[in-house]
């Protein structure tokens, strides 16, 4: 007969034995929901500044606000594995998003349309394998692993869902009920969505009705010819400013620093003189504004940065991926640590998980629709690679994630090494064509997606670990998460990517350019706010070389006559459309790096130097101890984009300084000082700065289409009457709306002395 195996010593919240509410589809429907906000959020993120924060606490928050709410109107309230299951479910957006961001937009900065099959099937059949790979590994992970593996995210959550739990769940507990925990909860809850409220709000004031100028900036002259600096006054970088801390911001702002105040103006200082255009640029650098010179030089020297130190991040950390390899496979083993057949437990219902055979039919059965899915251009070398890289990465991530934390880890040089590895045995295979451009990226953003969502699942698991969930039922809830969230992620990145769109008229930039119209046979309209001006069709070019006007999307006439250069609104270079309509872009710092790769590898069309400029940064960054990574990617970005990066970061150094001197916080470890400021008043503020902020821009970005005429109108009258939208004050009355978010941040975050009795 089955022996039953004896229970941990660790003692999770719920016991095994109690009897709740769980999987229920009011949790489930809740958490898909926020999954899908959320979401949508963090790709506005990552497209613009590279990278995501976790939504977690933010989720587990509002899950318990809502059903306390639909308590308060007679209804049942939740119990504290429903808020768990509605939290597991909510995460999986975020890292979706993240993989999405990261890989896909390279299609179009390497000459294709993103087209919507092929974006769908990437995030769903990445986030599904992750999912998949990470369910052998949890025993390993997270049980065996418990006090060694920290999971800092997936902790701080399971103690915000146990703060306030209900009186069912603490009498499940074993624990007396807590007056105040509902109180506690609303506080929380009123300070996630009054952030949410300001967000939203000041995005429509600034950008929808040019309430003031979204990004006050001043140029510099001699000495510092060409030095420029700017900050985009967004409530959606200030939060992400702040939960990501000071460290991390001031990092990544010196590297903006040192791109605008150093490279750019050193370029203009030793390229003045010169007579020919230096390539790779097209024109002479005297005649370059500091944004040409930007896009002519300087991203190469990011670009080169971003790809050495996410490389140096993974081979410091070889020595955890060796040892994490080894517990994912001894997690497959049929044994436990003690030699006994696993076979034979009966296992206790907080130590279930989805059977192992429908585990292996499911990676099985999304390998071989990889393997022949059309949109993706893959054969069966790609797959294996997928099923490989993806395996070995998914264990390493879960693993880094419990170590280091999700902000931290270095899914980036992940994806790096497997475009890295992936391109270069396509080029000893021979496989250089354009085909081969798009199997590898998918390689990439299928193994990215899939490292990134199985680090999402260990923090889930571990928050459901403590609190004595299901993990059967949570690993059901994070797949309809991440399923819901990718269906509905690939639209909006393709929206987001069409509002931004410039069809720059031909004639401004390659007046004589002519093709064979004859030869092609993909036709195409124009897309956003200029359709309604033009509506014709016309035959797809996609121009490979610089010889005539620009490489890039072209739209031709039946005679082969170009009449547009298509500038996508990610990564585009026009940020004005013909009519003088100010246009915004979306620099998508990590998905420029993967195209560099794949055509620097396959094609060999790359400028090495500059690239190798970058790789001397990063090198000696870390050779003064100082995280290239973070570095890099600010060289990359804007620093119009760091900036309120670092503004944030300064708000959490001085609001951590304040209340770690206050009596209930001074006896703290560092650890607990960082859990307590992770999971605090202002980082909940930040999160509800972040999700309006960024589901504004998205809001403001679908409707541009739609009303591009009223748009027009109110930019044509702010500009004549707004002093904080234009004229010689723009700039410093600007700052003081920012002031007041900024003000309002460092007020809520500051905590209440609480003396000992």
């Amino acid at each position: 007969m089955p022996k039953e195996i004896a229970a941990p010593e660790f003692k999770p919240y719920i016991p095994a034995s109690a009897v709740l509410p769980e999987f229920t589809l009011r949790a489930l429907v809740m958490g898909v929901v926020l999954g899908m906000i959320f979401g949508a959020s963090s790709l506005y993120l990552v497209l613009k500044v590279g990278l995501t924060v976790s939504a977690s606490i933010p989720v587990a928050v509002i899950a318990i606000t809502f059903f306390r709410l639909i308590n308060k109107l007679g209804g049942k309230d939740s119990t504290i594995l429903e808020n768990s299951i509605t939290q597991t479910a909510g995460s999986a957006g975020e890292s979706i998003a993240f993989g999405l961001g990261v890989t896909m937009p390279a299609i179009l900065i390497l000459g294709f349309d993103l087209e919507i099959s092929r974006v769908a099937l990437v995030a769903v059949l990445g986030g599904l394998l992750g999912i998949l790979l990470m369910i052998p590994m949890r025993r390993a992970m997270i049980v065996e692993n418990h006090g060694v593996l920290k999971y800092p995210e997936g902790t701080a959550c399971a103690e915000v869902l146990k703060a306030a739990a209900t009186d069912s769940s603490r009498a499940a507990a074993g624990e007396s009920s807590n007056p105040h925990a509902q109180d506690e909860a609303g506080k929380r809850a009123a300070i996630i969505f009054g952030g949410f409220a300001v967000g939203i709000l000041y995005k429509v004031i600034n950008v929808a009705f040019k309430g003031w100028k979204d990004t006050p900036e001043v140029a510099f002259g001699a000495p510092l010819k060409g030095g420029s600096m700017g900050i985009e006054v967004s409530p959606e970088l200030l939060g992400v400013g702040y939960i990501i801390g000071p460290k991390i911001a001031s990092v990544m702002a010196a590297g903006g620093v040192m791109s605008y105040l150093l490279l750019i103006p050193m370029i203009k200082f030793f390229g003045d003189s010169l007579s020919v255009p230096l390539s790779p640029g097209v024109k002479l650098i005297s005649e370059m504004s500091p944004h040409d010179v930007r896009s002519a030089y300087v991203l190469y020297i990011g670009a080169g940065a971003v790809a050495a130190g996410g490389l140096i991040s993974l081979v410091r950390a070889m020595p955890t991926i060796w040892r994490s390899l080894s517990a994912g496979l001894s997690g497959l083993k049929k044994t436990d640590q003690s030699g006994a057949p696993r076979a034979a437990e009966v296992r206790l219902r907080t130590d279930q998980d989805i059977p192992m055979k429908w585990v292996l039919i499911g990676a099985l059965s999304i390998i071989a629709v990889i393997t022949f899915a059309t949109p993706l251009h893959m054969n069966l070398l790609g797959a294996l690679l997928i099923l490989v890289f993806g395996f070995l990465f998914a264990t390493v991530s879960s693993r880094l994630t419990g170590e280091i934390g999700s902000s931290s880890n270095p899914i980036s040089g992940m994806t790096v090494a497997t475009l890295l590895f992936t391109c270069l045995i396509f080029l000893i295979m021979g496989w250089t064509g354009g085909q081969y451009y798009v199997t590898a990226l998918s390689v990439g953003a299928i193994v990215c997606i899939a490292s990134s969502n199985a680090g999402t699942t260990s923090q889930d698991l571990k928050t459901g670990y403590i609190l004595g969930a299901t993990p059967r039922l949570q690993q059901y809830a994070i797949l309809a998460g991440a399923l819901s969230s990718a269906l509905i992620l690939g639209p909006i990145l393709l929206k987001l990517n069409d509002a931004g769109t410039v069809y720059v008229p031909a004639a401004q930039v390659a007046p004589s350019l002519m093709t064979d119209a004859s030869k092609l046979s993909d036709t195409a309209q124009l897309q956003g706010p200029q359709a309604e001006q033009d509506q014709g069709t016309y035959k797809v070019w996609h121009k490979s070389d610089t010889v005539g006007g620009p490489a890039g999307k072209y739209l031709v006439d039946n005679a082969g006559k170009a009449v547009y250069l298509v500038d996508p609104g990610i990564n585009g270079a026009y940020n004005k459309r013909p009519d003088g309509t100010e246009v915004k872009k979306y620099d998508a710092p990590k998905a420029v790096l993967m195209s560099y790769i794949i055509k620097g590898i396959l094609d060999r069309q790359l400028p090495w130097t500059l690239v190798l400029f970058g790789v001397m940064i990063a090198l000696v960054l870390e050779m003064a101890g100082i995280p290239s990574l973070a570095f890099a990617v600010g060289v990359y970005l804007p620093l119009s984009s760091s900036a309120p990066l670092f503004v944030g970061g300064i708000i959490r150094y001085l609001v951590d300084r304040r209340n770690n001197k206050l009596e209930q916080n001074k006896n703290l470890s560092e650890e607990e000082q960082q859990a307590a400021g992770d999971s605090g008043s202002g980082t909940l503020l930040a999160s509800g700065y972040i999700a309006g902020g960024a589901l504004g821009g998205i809001v403001i970005a679908f409707t541009a289409g739609i009303l591009t005429d009223f748009d027009k109108k109110l930019g044509d009258w702010a500009t004549a009457n707004n002093p904080f939208f234009e004229g010689i004050n723009a700039n410093g009355l600007s700052m003081l709306p920012y002031a007041l978010i900024v003000l309002g941040l460092f007020w809520v975050a500051r905590e209440k002395n609480k003396p000992a009795a």
